[in-house]
Formats: C-alpha cells, sequence, structure tokens
C-alpha cells in the first residue's frame, strides 16, 4: 500500500481512532464524533483523551495519547487553536498517520494564522503524518462508521451507505447535499468538509474516493482550486470506471489584467480558466447546490443519453408545450420522430391526440389503460428516441399510476433509455420513484436534469478522447516587461504561427510615404504605435482606406505630432495594407497563475466586452477542440454561411488558434495577456489575418 492509500485507509477505515479533546456531551465538538462512532457501527477501538474524566460515553478515557499505550490509525483534534500545535507534535511523535484537526484562528483569520498553520503542516509532515483542516468539519465513511466529524446533521437526517460522496472545502456545503439526498431516499458512503485545506486539501479527497469502485457520483464544493493536478487525477479515474463528478466552484475570483492594458483581462478571469478546466477533464460545473443533486437519480441510473434526443409526452398539450420550450431554453434537442413512429402513433392515439413530438396523449390516458405502454414501444423502436420525459400534471381516480409507472420503468430498463417523469402530486411522484423512475415536481426540473446529464456525457467523452494530451513544453524567455507596441506584438505572433497583416514601422512621414509605395499603393491604414498607448482610436490614431501619398502623409504628421504630445519618447507609425475579412474576430490570451494559459475566441470589434461572445480553452488543445468550442458562439452559424454572408473559414481560424496556444505555453511563463482584435476571417479557403494586436509580457 502507497503511503496516500494508507493515510486514506487510516482516515475512512481506520482500526483504532482518538479523539482529544473529547466530551462526555455528544452535542459538544468534542463528544460528537464519538457518539458517531458508537451510533453509526464503527467497530474499531475508540480512545477519548481528556485528563479530567476515566469514562467518556462508555469509553475509556486516556490522560493523553501517550498513556494509551499504541499509536491510533487516526486522530480527532478537538482543542482550541492554542492548543493544537502541541497535540499535532505529540500525534506525530507516537506514529499516527492521520489527524482532523477541527480548531479555528488560522490562515482564515489573516498572516499570523497563516503562518501558524505552516507550522502545523510542517510539524506534521516532518513525521510523516498528514492533516485534515485545520478549521476542519471532517470526514465520514458511512460504509464502516468512521465519523471523524462534528456536524450536527447527522443527528437530524440519519446516514445511510450508498453509492455517492460528499467532498466539500465548507462544513455548511457538505451537509446541505447531504441532506437533500438523504431525505430522497439516496445513500451517501463519504462526506468531507476539509476547511482551510493545508494538507490534504479536497481535490486530494476527491481523487481518494474517486479510487473506491462502488461511488458512482462525486459531489465536490470547491472555493479554491489548490491542486488540479490531483482533481484531474480523480476525473480520470473516475471516468474510467463510468462514475461522474460535479461540481460547485463558488465565488469568481479576481479577473485577470484590467480592462485599460487587456481586452481579454476584461473578459477572461480565474472563472473562465476554471469553467474550462472542469470542462477539459470531464468535471460537470453546477450553479448551486439544486443543480448540484437534481440529476442525482440519472447518474446512478447510468443508462446512456444517447446524443440526447428526447421526446416529451403528456396528457396535456400545455405541459407538452411547456416542456418544448425549456427545452429550446437548455439546448436539448427534442427527437424529430421517424415517419413509421408517426404512423404507429396515429393508430394509437384518438383522433384528438398529436402524433408528434412533443406527445399529447390527451385525457383519453384514462380509459385506455394499454395505450400508454403501446406508445412507449413505438417510441422504443425508433432510432432517434435517446430520452424520454412523462409530464402527469394531475392524477387521481381512474387514473392506475402503478400500471403507468410501471410500464415507464419496464420500458427505461428494456430500452436502456433515460426516463424521467414530472409530476406536482407527491403521491404520484412516489409511486414513480418506487418503481425506480427519477421524478420530479415540476416539469422544468426534469428536463434541466435530463439536459445536464445529456450534456455531462458528451463532456466527459470528450475528456476521454484527449486523455493523453501533451506534455508542456520548457518554458521559454521573451525579451521585454509591460505592453509591447503594435509592431512587437504582431512580430511575435508572426513567429507564433497566426498570419498578420501586411505592414511597415515608420519613424517619419517619409518613411511611411516609402512604405505606402513598397506596400503596392493600395488603400492602407496608417496607425499610432507606442506601447503607452494600447487603445489608438480613442486618442484618434487611425485612419482608414487612404490611397494616396498626401494622405498617407497627412495621417503620419497626424498621428507623429499627436504621440508626441501625449509623452511618447520615439513616436512611430504602423503602415499597413487595408484587408476587409468577412467577419471579425478576436483571439486573446490570459495566463492564470495555476491552470495555464487559456485562449479566447469570439466576436471581434469594438463592441467585444459588450457583447461578449466568447469561448475559452487551456492550451494546450487541437483543431478539433477549437471546432466544438466554436459551435457555442451566439455567431457560429456564420461558419456555415449565413443569408449572404458566404461560410467562413473555421479551418484557418482554429488553426491559428492552436499556434497561439501552443506559443503562449512555450512562452507561459513571460506572458502575462495576448489580443489580438480585430482578427479578420475570410470565406472558407481565404484564411485569416491579424490586424491589431497587443501583447503584455510579465517581464523579470
Amino acid at each position: 500500500m502507497t503511503e496516500t492509500a494508507a493515510t486514506f485507509d487510516a482516515l475512512f477505515s481506520p482500526a483504532s481512532v482518538a479523539v482529544i479533546g473529547a466530551s462526555d456531551n455528544p452535542n459538544k465538538v468534542g463528544g460528537r464524533p464519538i457518539h458517531y462512532m458508537r451510533t453509526f457501527g464503527y467497530t474499531g477501538e475508540v480512545f477519548p483523551v481528556n485528563p479530567g474524566r476515566e469514562v467518556i460515553q462508555g469509553y475509556r478515557a486516556y490522560p493523553d495519547l501517550g498513556a494509551i499505550g499504541k499509536a491510533p490509525d487516526a486522530v480527532v483534534i478537538a482543542v482550541s487553536g492554542d492548543a493544537t500545535l502541541e497535540q499535532v507534535r505529540q500525534c506525530g511523535a507516537a506514529g499516527v498517520k492521520a489527524a482532523v484537526i477541527m480548531a479555528s484562528g488560522f490562515a482564515e483569520t489573516g498572516e499570523a494564522g497563516r503562518q501558524r498553520q505552516q507550522e502545523l503542516v510542517a510539524v506534521a509532515n516532518d513525521s510523516g503524518m498528514r492533516l485534515v483542516g485545520p478549521n476542519a468539519q471532517g470526514t465520514a465513511n458511512f460504509a464502516s462508521g468512521a465519523v471523524l466529524n462534528f456536524s450536527t446533521m447527522f443527528m437530524e437526517v440519519a446516514p445511510q451507505d450508498g453509492p455517492i460522496a460528499i467532498i466539500s472545502q465548507s462544513g455548511a456545503a457538505s451537509v446541505m447535499p447531504y441532506a437533500l439526498l438523504r431525505q430522497a431516499g439516496y445513500g451517501v458512503r463519504y462526506l468531507v468538509a476539509t476547511g482551510n485545506d493545508a494538507d490534504l486539501d479536497a481535490c486530494a479527497m476527491t481523487a481518494a474516493v474517486a479510487a473506491d469502485p462502488e461511488v458512482r457520483l462525486i459531489l465536490v464544493y470547491l472555493e479554491s482550486v489548490s491542486d488540479p493536478a490531483q482533481l484531474a487525477r480523480a476525473a480520470a479515474v473516475a471516468r474510467a470506471r463510468g462514475a461522474s463528478i460535479v461540481a460547485i466552484k463558488a465565488g469568481n475570483s479576481q479577473r485577470g489584467a484590467t480592462a485599460a492594458a487587456s481586452h481579454t483581462g476584461a473578459l477572461v478571469g480565474n472563472d473562465a480558466a476554471i469553467d474550462a478546466f472542469l470542462a477539459r477533464h470531464g468535471i460537470w460545473r453546477a450553479r448551486d447546490i439544486g443543480e448540484l443533486v437534481r440529476a442525482v437519480p440519472l447518474y446512478l441510473q447510468q443508462r446512456p443519453p444517447g446524443q440526447g434526443r428526447t421526446v416529451v409526452m403528456s396528457h396535456s398539450g400545455a405541459v407538452g408545450v411547456m416542456a418544448a420550450d425549456l427545452a429550446e431554453r437548455h439546448d436539448l434537442p427534442l427527437t424529430e420522430l421517424q415517419p413509421a413512429t408517426l404512423r404507429e402513433l396515429g393508430a394509437i392515439l384518438p383522433a384528438f391526440g398529436t402524433a408528434s413530438n412533443p406527445l399529447d396523449m390527451t385525457a383519453a390516458l384514462l380509459g385506455k389503460g394499454d395505450m400508454f405502454p403501446r406508445v412507449l414501444q413505438a417510441l422504443g423502436a425508433d432510432p432517434q428516441a435517446d430520452m424520454v420525459m412523462v409530464g402527469i400534471p394531475v392524477a387521481g381516480p381512474g387514473y392506475d399510476v402503478e400500471a403507468l409507472a410501471r410500464d415507464a420503468a419496464a420500458f427505461s430498463a428494456h430500452q436502456a433509455k433515460p426516463l424521467v417523469a414530472s409530476a406536482p402530486q407527491q403521491s404520484v411522484r412516489e409511486v414513480f420513484v418506487r418503481h425506480g423512475v427519477p421524478a420530479f415536481v415540476t416539469e422544468a426540473d426534469a428536463i434541466a436534469a435530463l439536459a445536464q446529464y445529456a450534456a455531462h456525457h458528451r463532456l466527459a467523452g470528450a475528456a476521454t478522447a484527449t486523455e493523453t494530451a501533451p506534455a508542456w513544453p520548457d518554458a521559454q524567455h521573451l525579451d521585454g516587461s509591460g505592453l509591447q507596441d503594435e509592431a512587437h506584438s504582431l512580430a511575435m505572433l508572426a513567429e507564433a504561427g497566426v498570419p498578420i497583416v501586411p505592414h511597415r514601422l515608420c519613424d517619419s512621414v517619409d518613411a511611411a510615404v516609402a512604405a505606402f509605395d513598397a506596400l503596392g499603393g493600395v488603400p492602407v491604414v496608417v496607425k499610432g504605435c507606442a506601447a503607452d498607448v494600447p487603445h489608438k482610436s480613442e486618442h484618434r490614431l487611425v485612419h482608414l482606406r487612404l490611397t494616396d501619398a498626401a494622405s498617407v502623409a497627412r495621417a503620419a504628421r497626424d498621428c507623429l505630432d499627436t504621440l508626441q504630445r501625449l509623452g511618447v519618447a520615439s513616436p512611430r507609425v504602423v503602415v499597413a495594407t487595408m484587408v476587409k475579412g468577412r467577419h471579425e474576430f478576436a483571439l486573446g490570451v490570459s495566463v492564470d497563475p495555476v491552470f495555464g494559459p487559456l485562449v479566447m475566441i469570439g466576436e471581434g470589434g469594438t463592441l467585444l466586452e459588450l457583447r461578449k461572445d466568447v469561448v475559452t480553452l487551456l492550451a494546450p488543445f487541437t483543431v478539433q477542440d477549437v471546432k466544438a468550442a466554436c459551435a457555442r458562439l451566439r455567431l457560429a452559424p456564420l461558419f456555415d454561411g449565413y443569408r449572404d454572408i458566404p461560410a467562413l473559414d473555421l479551418d484557418a481560424l482554429a488553426s491559428s488558434a492552436v499556434a497561439l496556444g501552443d506559443w503562449t505555453l512555450r512562452h507561459r511563463t513571460a506572458l502575462a495577456s495576448v489580443d489580438i482584435n480585430p482578427l479578420m476571417v475570410m470565406a472558407v479557403g481565404e484564411g485569416v489575418m491579424a490586424v491589431d494586436a497587443v501583447v503584455e509580457l510579465k517581464g523579470d
């Protein structure tokens, strides 16, 4: 057994547990873990440590750890923050493998507390001991009864073993989903609240429970991602055996660079990096606790959702219409039923029913007991019916709910297709749940659960396909620091492999006129070029569509004079070929300190920040990754051609994005951000061209 595995074994399946600061009162922090282990079936040894008592909750008590005469596998340290360090020192010296530190007063209180916390970890790790916490609610394994946790929730809502694990940095955010799941009848095996994450953090704990072959769903609450590599490993381990991870990452972290210096910084902060990281590893990002637990029954059934094409059926036309609206809102495709399916349904349904999707069975469902199973049988034969939602807005005398639920369950099991029901009446939902059919209060919840499950399935499939991502190259240096002028920025992008506009850098009016001639006398743009003035249009430093030497000379003189007035030491201008693309895009880079380079792709132009039609990818990525991401843009229809606009060159856009991502990865320690806006995208086969760019370097 590896050291790490031995540590987690000590926490989740310990042969013995000591509780330092033990209390005879089960309502005190030092008393609850003892009460829980006694109540929830822990069969190992329990050693309460308290010098003031001889017996605690029926167990012999000890004055100190040394008096026990052996090293417990795990220790709960439930003393004050000031007394914690000495207890950690004693545990380490005794050979304890792992300890849960419940005391607060560490990094959450400021710098002095952070230093005390670092000392705590150093002392523990020096002796080979690992810590959960401090400021931790603790760990729990309800299969073994090893509940090293002080939450009151387990007194209110009794635990039961099951295929779900909950890992959280917050105590409250661990027990909220626990309560919702237990009250819905689902068992939870692991519940861990790690607190300050000083040593064994939430990412490491997620990796630990992912190794349990009986855990099929892991729910994670994070306020920071302190160890992305561990979280990525957890996702890979879970995915390899068909388990899923759903995570909440709370608190949108600070934005990167300011909008004044970088458009990308204004649009792509740490939160976008987390989105991209979780998506890359097949982890679904939930936005709230409701979404965290909503699709649980679908995850536990593990029926493949195919392409997510859904059939909505009800005996109410209104429910069908509302469900169709909801499906569109959630990007859940409704099935185009095959002609043969429609003919068969037409023969089954009454004349006033609707044999299309959504399917209206009408109140005739009351009198025809065989109608529902016959409809399901017809749908089961349709290759495009991947999932089914059954809406039951009302049931009572005359409705054989038991038969409906039994038929729905048989269909879902036999066809191996996800099927959910919605019903406002609890009595109806209880019947469906008893038969193993996921049931929701509203059609909105039912559709949202199906949409999440299908989209997560696609996400996990894409993550598996990109599992063998190449290792990061060695970081390379770039000379300079801060914002670079346009000419230098374009030169770096050309080196990266991004096509750039033909241009010349000029320090005089005569040089600008000569550049106009050298570029072939075509229409040109004259722009002021200074690192200190990244947003040129605001200072009237951009002159477009110049077609003769005299206008080029005037524009160059205006720009040079303006730059001089702005205090630029060596004013220069760029003379560039006037390029007209079919559509203006933007490419940008923000380098996240934890996750690395993040490349943004989206609609360009002056309204970039206003429209925010962007997608983001963590480098490295492939052309296929870019195409899949671009399909999520609101302007995605342009890639196939739209009205009189020919199809855009998506291949060239994707190749440029990949080149930029690879270059950024090589220079990740030197780069702060990159803005290419606009990147002119031409018609299919005609390529792309960067016509303006600002690169920001970190410097030394």
